[in-house]
């Protein structure tokens, strides 16, 4: 892995959008933004989105991360609260629940489940995430299609990204959403991931190349300098052009903001 690294495509050509809270929230662009990162599974917001969340926080994007993850093992929870430590490491302000919902039944225990969901929601009232991560609509494994339709039935104005995971079922999809993530930041994703969930080293699907050719196929289609990206399904995206833009040729990214919280 890495003697051939990607070659670096020719800059500028294409719009990328923005994502930042819109003006007037506070005085410039914006604070950093608010983040609930949601998972069935103890490794799955690593694995769908963990080089996002360590681009995010390198570039000093993010303000606080809220991290609940729904189905664990005591052993599986040690790892989790480990390697969501360790992915947040750059992020000021996190809190992390690991709950213990049985693996595989997350259907079965809907109820409960959306309590839980209606729990973090008054929880987050303080503080309501601009951006929310969350499992695919089209995901075929049933924990992530609940944990996908909870999220969107309990967070009901808040702009949702659905990232993916990789598996059997071969059901990845054609996202839309895309987000560049770096060389170093592809080989810290797993070198994290496989330091701190080592329950699943036996797992066939649980290896470098997996996860490093997904975000290279995605760094294609999203023409991303470094040749990688996590991608994200997008269904919903208010728009706004920042006050102030002009039309220079040289200016040309827009504000991805949501309808709710800011």
């Amino acid at each position: 892995m890495g003697e051939h690294p990607p070659r670096a495509r020719p800059g500028g050509g294409h719009q990328i959008l923005s994502l930042h809270l819109a003006p007037g929230a506070t005085p410039g662009e914006g604070r950093p933004l608010r983040v609930l990162a949601i998972g069935a599974h103890c490794d799955d917001i690593e694995i769908g989105a963990g080089g996002t969340l360590l681009e995010w926080a390198a570039a000093g994007g993010l303000e606080h991360v809220d991290w609940l993850v729904c189905t664990s093992t005591p052993e599986r929870a040690r790892e989790a609260r480990e390697a969501a430590d360790a992915f947040l490491r750059d992020v000021p302000r996190s809190e992390v629940r690991i709950l213990s919902f049985r693996d595989g039944y997350l259907p079965f225990e809907g109820a409960q489940v959306k309590d839980a969901f209606e729990d973090l929601k008054a929880r987050l009232a303080g503080r309501p995430p601009d951006v929310i991560l969350t499992h695919a609509r089209e995901d075929r494994h049933q924990d992530h299609r609940l944990v996908s339709d909870l999220t969107w039935s309990t967070f009901r104005d808040h702009l949702v990204l659905e990232y993916e995971i990789p598996k059997y079922d071969g059901d990845l999809g054609q996202p839309n959403a895309y987000v560049e993530v770096s060389e170093g930041h592809v080989a810290r994703k797993w070198d994290l991931l496989s330091r701190h969930h080592q329950s699943q080293a036996s797992r066939y699907w649980f290896t470098e190349d997996t996860l490093r050719g997904l975000m290279r196929l995605r760094g294609i289609e999203a023409r991303a300098t470094s040749g990688f990206a996590e991608a994200f399904t997008l269904r919903k995206a208010p728009l706004s052009i920042p006050p102030g833009a002009r039309s220079d040729a040289g200016r040309s990214a827009m504000a991805v903001t949501h309808g709710g919280s800011a």
